[in-house]
């Protein structure tokens, strides 16, 4: 493989190989957070997502949200309702990043204990050892 790769740009993102494009998409601090957490719950309202996501401003999240959609990773449905209800889940390419994140998860824990575990700053359930499986609302999309 060459590292001279033609520098092309898809949908505003600029990236010369596929890696890059990837992380142009689903790259960054929440993104990867998002998805999994959706992959995990199926749909989730905004703040069902900001209450597990921690440290994240609303701002911030908002933005990530929106780009995950203009991307089509996620969906945003609006029920018209008062107060409005806005729900978001995968899209079919969200639901491919999947089995990385889920790697990606493993990984961390094998980290964490390879390196003698972690400090409990603030006090909660723990996270199951095993990882997560996708939730049974995308039974009928995996492997798409």
């Amino acid at each position: 493989m060459s590292l001279s790769c033609a520098v092309k740009q898809l949908n505003g993102k600029t990236y010369r190989c596929f890696f890059e494009l990837a992380l142009a998409v689903m790259g960054g601090k929440w993104k990867p957070v998002v998805l999994y957490h959706l992959g995990n719950a199926g749909v989730l309202r905004y703040g069902e997502l900001k209450r597990g996501m921690g440290a994240v401003t609303d701002r911030m999240l908002t933005r990530q949200l929106r780009e995950l959609e203009a991307d089509g990773l996620i969906t945003r449905h609006v029920h018209r309702q008062v107060p409005p209800k806005v729900e978001y889940s995968l899209t079919a390419q969200g639901l491919g990043l999947f089995p990385i994140l889920c790697a990606m998860r493993d990984w961390g824990a094998g980290y964490e204990a390879a390196r003698g575990g972690a400090d409990v700053l603030v006090p909660g359930e723990p996270e199951p050892l095993e990882g997560r499986a996708l939730h049974p609302r995308y039974a009928g999309q995996a492997g798409s």
